[in-house]
């Protein structure tokens, strides 16, 4: 069974940081781009940060550029997001992403995470 299993979430205040870690069991996702997508209450999930599959190209929200950093490591496996100067507005569920194709979209998602709650007070 493939899964994806994030850590790291929680609750920080603003201004703070936070490191999301994203593992995947059953299969390697070695040749996948990986992404993170956020929910908040009563949202749509939305579009984080994404990178390919050597870790060369990303791509990142207008809302969170700058300030969230998307990496990984295919040797041992983990995503990972970065997320420094945290808002109250980044409060949601995270959510790691396996894509085959590169892309932003919900659509291009092949495999999710169960998701982690990251709470911003302000």
């Amino acid at each position: 069974q493939v899964q994806l299993v994030e850590s790291g979430g929680g609750l920080v205040q603003a201004g703070g940081s936070l490191r999301l870690s994203c593992v995947a069991s059953g299969r390697t996702f070695s040749r996948h781009a990986m992404g993170w997508f956020r929910q908040a209450p009563e949202k749509e999930r939305e579009f984080v940060a994404v990178i390919n599959w050597s870790g060369g190209i990303t791509s990142y929200a207008d809302s969170v550029k700058g300030r969230f950093t998307i990496s990984r490591d295919n040797a041992n496996n983990p995503l990972y997001l970065q997320m420094n100067s945290l808002k109250p507005e980044d409060t949601a569920v995270y959510y790691c992403a396996a894509m085959r194709v590169y892309g932003t979209s919900i659509d291009r998602v092949d495999y999710w995470g169960q998701g982690t709650q990251v709470t911003v007070s302000s």
